[in-house]
């Protein structure tokens, strides 16, 4: 791709790997080479007698995938077991007992939507607000800017605590870290009260310029705990130091709102796996930047796990894109509840310093990723006349209509079960048996109300759910300026391969990449990542009037933050490793672009020369002759984690070919079905046929073809 359409964004590539030389981390075997795809998918227990195996989940809202990773052969196996949604944690501690029962867990690290969840459904926590005084609205009155300026009906999002649960107390820091007014704790007693009182399960303090000055927080919290043993406080100036007091708010509410119901689901699943893990060894949850953290560190920011769930699939993305010598992938995951989209762009994921959820601004680092509800459980239905799919799911339970377990409603999975594009008798690699007749009487029921034929309305159901995947696709490309069609699309996902290549088609997209073990790919990327943390301070000034040595000092304070934070972790000096950035802008500018600053002496011009360069890529013109400003300093700290060389998958014997009738835009062809496993590289297999494999089935339409290519994945492309 032309660097003139690359946006700018954060991105962040995983630090360099070293052999770990602790005994309670795993070597890479020696000459092995990695980390590389890995075997298909196996269902059964895996023979664990004597072995240690590292361990991903991936906790979605129909199936959890777990990925089981030999610690020494770097051998993969792959599962899934249905969701519960009144418990996460129970399905994950499910798979491991039955997959895994015996075998020890030398790492184990795992995405959640847990707080995402809570903030979606607003079951959060009940939480007080704690700010300065005559400072009370800044939360409810929010930003100037308005989310649909051309709108009638958009509303402000409401916010996760009312103006009745935010309290006051007198004090005042200013914008220079100058202490004006002291802080009057004996104000804070009405909060204490309130707490007792009313029922709130956290607290939420943020006091103007924190950041700068943390004395009045730390004070607050001394006073609350003491009184409030139990109650959890979440300061700004730890969740997030840095300028915009209603988005630093935003911020620090929503990690107290996020706070207990994470630490609940991370208790249960401490508690439960814990035992299975040698003495030391600490369970790792995903972060939203795409770097892991330990379950303790977790729990003192849940809110860093809000989109925990979907990067791994960004991050095996990245792995994939180096593997193949693709360096620019759209990534789109395919389950039975979600669309998630992502681009990896110069091999690296797209990545942004905010976010924002349900209207609500987060001040976090996040690697870019686009959700729709749209997956192989979403729900056809009847609006208007019109037939709507999604976004509300039949999720595990009942599930879709052809799972046998009362659902009724037609689904995107019972439409693709009457075009014969699955198997009923070997879903789930053959652990579900799926009913077809239900599935005809959902979808025929859903069509006899438009005068179409079951057939008609399963294609239907397919056509509309294929349109809003690929407008989710230009939202991340076309909408940013980006050409899909200089781009791979890579489909993983239960149901994402056989979406895959109607999806290509709509955006004129020339190749598609199925990875191995698609289904549950998400889960096996973020056995590549490695433990992040992101420390960040507002520094403000003239690029051209800062001190290159204060400039080098600042940055050393964040990386020594860094380090004691990854040495208190476990991680050595040597095993630890920075990448630096700062947020630029021209001056009169409000926002900024975020550019790298590389390690050892600062070369300040050349800094400047790049935040040109970025902003002529992304806005297509750039004023070197303007004066440029710096708003805040970034570090990114890695701990890296050592993974074994993965081998090649391994190619079964070719059994009888099979073949079945199969529906391709309207059209009813022979399709041969294949078993994915049986092909070596440099095989092809020609369109029309079906693809299968334990837990994904990959649909080739006519005149398209597949070819199996570097560590046995399929490249598909038109004939």
């Amino acid at each position: 791709m032309p660097k003139s359409w690359r946006p700018i964004r954060t991105s962040r590539a995983n630090g360099p790997s070293r052999p770990r030389r602790r005994p309670d981390r795993h070597r890479r075997p020696r000459g092995a080479s990695g980390p590389a795809p890995s075997t298909p998918y196996s269902c059964g227990r895996i023979d664990v007698t004597g072995r240690s195996y590292r361990v991903s989940a991936d906790i979605g809202g129909t199936f959890t995938d777990l990925v089981f990773q030999d610690a020494e052969t770097g051998v993969c196996e792959a599962f899934k077991v249905l969701s519960t949604p009144h418990n996460p944690a129970l399905a994950v501690i499910e798979g491991v007992e039955t997959h895994l029962s015996g075998g020890d867990i030398a790492f184990f690290v795992h995405g959640t939507t847990v707080g995402l969840n809570a903030v979606l459904t607003r079951r959060g926590a009940k939480v007080a607000l704690v700010t300065t005084r005559n400072y009370r609205d800044i939360y409810t009155i929010q930003g100037n800017d308005r989310g649909e300026i051309f709108s009638i009906h958009w509303r402000k999002p409401r916010p996760l605590v009312e103006i009745p649960d935010t309290y006051t107390v007198t004090e005042r820091v200013n914008a220079k870290g100058e202490i004006e007014t002291a802080l009057d704790v004996a104000e804070l007693d009405a909060v204490v009260e309130a707490v007792r009182t009313k029922g709130y399960e956290a607290v939420a303090v943020c006091l103007l310029f924190s950041f700068k000055n943390a004395a009045h927080e730390l004070a607050v919290e001394a006073y609350l705990k003491d009184r409030l043993p139990g109650i959890p406080v979440t300061l700004s100036h730890r969740v997030s130091p840095e300028w915009r007091e209603y988005a630093r708010t935003s911020t620090t509410a929503m990690d107290a709102y996020a706070a207990p119901v994470v630490r609940r689901y991370l208790d249960t699943l401490v508690a439960q796996l814990s035992s299975r893990l040698p003495e030391g060894r600490q369970l790792h949850v995903m972060k939203s930047n795409g770097g892991a953290m330990t379950a303790a560190a977790a729990t003192d920011m849940p809110l860093q796990t809000l989109l925990s769930g979907p990067v791994g699939g960004a991050i095996g993305g990245q792995t994939l894109a180096a593997e193949i010598g693709k360096p620019n992938l759209i990534c789109v995951d395919m389950g039975g509840t979600s669309f998630d989209a992502s681009l990896i762009i110069d091999g690296k994921p797209s990545a942004s310093n905010e976010a924002e959820l349900e209207g609500l601004p987060i001040q976090m680092s996040v690697v870019d990723i686009h959700v729709i509800g749209a997956g192989g459980g979403s729900i056809a239905w009847e609006e208007a006349g019109a037939v709507r799919v999604g976004p509300k799911s039949a999720g595990s339970v009942p599930g879709p209509a052809c799972y046998g377990r009362g659902g009724t409603e037609p689904t995107v999975s019972d439409a693709n079960l009457v075009l014969g594009r699955l198997d009923s008798s070997n879903f789930a690699g053959g652990s579900m048996t799926l009913d077809k007749d239900k599935a005809r009487e959902a979808v025929g029921a859903l069509g006899a109300r438009f005068g179409l034929s079951t057939e008609a309305m399963a294609q239907g159901i397919i056509d509309i759910i294929n349109a809003k995947m690929a407008d989710a696709i230009r939202t991340i490309t076309i909408r940013r300026g980006i050409d899909p069609r200089d781009f791979a699309l890579v489909a993983f996902g239960g149901a994402g391969p056989a979406q895959a290549v109607a999806l290509a088609q709509q955006l004129d997209i020339r190749e598609v990449v199925i990875p191995v073990m698609p289904g549950a790919f998400s889960a096996w990327g973020m056995l590549q990542t490695d433990v992040r943390h992101d420390f960040k301070m507002t520094y403000y000034g003239f690029w051209h009037q800062i001190d290159g040595s204060d400039l080098a000092e600042k940055f050393s304070a964040l990386e020594a933050e860094g380090t004691g934070y990854l040495n208190r972790e476990g991680f050595a000096d040597a095993e630890i490793s920075f990448e630096r950035f700062a947020d630029f802008r021209y001056h009169g500018q409000e926002y900024v672009l975020t550019i790298p600053v590389p390690a050892g002496a600062i070369d300040m011009a050349a800094v400047r020369a790049s935040f040109d360069e970025a902003y002529e890529r992304q806005y297509g013109h750039s004023s070197p002759e303007a004066q440029v400003e710096v708003a805040n300093l970034r570090v990114a700290a890695l701990g890296t984690l050592t993974r074994p060389g993965i081998p090649d998958p391994a190619v079964r014997g070719r059994t009888a070919p099979r073949a079945r009738r199969v529906y391709f835009d309207g059209v009813e062809h022979d399709a041969a079905v294949l078993n994915r496993d049986e092909f070596a590289k440099g095989e092809a297999i020609e369109g029309p046929a079906i693809i299968e494999e334990a837990t994904a089935t990959t649909i080739l339409p006519p005149d398209w073809r597949a070819e199996v290519i570097t560590g046995g994945q399929l490249l598909l492309t038109r004939r």
